[in-house]
């Protein structure tokens, strides 16, 4: 039985315009729905693939700011978000999460600016601008990621070091043990290697499952390691 707190998501392309730029996005434009079966997703694939659209679109249609934060945040700085979300459904679990969050690399300043402003004497900031980037986002996650949550990440690993990565990818396994659902959105080969987490790659023009060690991040990244002094010889010395 699947209990996710989102099951699944549909798209309506007769709700997108016909000449509306996620016709191009190959991944997307023929998906119609897409189920969510265990606690962690990971979406990868290389730049301009489409996994931070599709990303931002369930979380926009489950009631998220665009920017990110929780669903009490409502603000908006840049409108940069598509409209893939007007023609989705997303299908909820008849269980309730305790809390959520919605983060974004890309905007995590102007969310930690609004954390600011929202504060009171009851909810006193965290502030995150007085801390390193690094220590910022590996704060927001030990502040925010709870047992029985929904978490929607984008590229969480973005101003991490690599133990820091190893420290956010045991708390995320904890909430997961713990009723948590995540989906995140990463090129980490570290976050990857999360134990049975359900991994759909956006690369290929076609949206499909594949195994951690069927991943660019995975490949690229052990390519380098074990034949680091040939492949730099090759890239930086083929036009010479």
């Amino acid at each position: 039985m699947n209990t996710q707190f989102i099951q699944s998501i549909s798209i309506n392309w007769n709700k997108i315009e016909k000449d509306s730029y996620l016709r191009e996005i190959e991944s997307i434009h023929s998906l119609n729905k897409l189920e969510f079966t265990k606690p962690v997703t990971f979406f990868v694939g290389e730049n301009g693939s489409g996994k931070s659209t599709l990303l931002e679109a369930i979380a926009i249609s489950y009631g998220f700011n665009p920017e990110g934060g929780t669903k009490n945040y409502l603000f908006s700085t840049y409108d940069s978000h598509s409209e893939l979300h007007e023609a989705m459904t997303v299908s909820k679990s008849y269980r309730k999460p305790n809390w959520g969050y919605f983060f974004r690399a890309e905007s995590f300043y102007n969310v930690a600016t609004k954390e600011e402003e929202y504060s009171d004497i009851t909810h006193p900031s965290e502030r995150y601008h007085q801390k390193s980037h690094g220590e910022s986002f590996l704060a927001l996650a030990q502040r925010q990621l709870r047992p029985n949550g929904i978490y929607l990440l984008d590229e969480p690993e973005a101003a991490l070091s690599p133990q820091r990565q190893l420290t956010l990818l045991m708390q995320i396994y904890e909430c997961a043990k713990h009723g948590s659902q995540f989906m995140i959105v990463t090129h980490s080969p570290i976050l990857l290697g999360l134990p049975n987490a359900e991994i759909w790659n956006f690369d290929d023009g076609l949206l499909h499952l594949c195994e951690y060690e069927e991943t660019d991040s995975y490949q690229i990244t052990e390519m380098f390691i074990n034949n680091r002094n040939l492949l730099l010889d090759r890239l930086l010395t083929k036009d010479k």
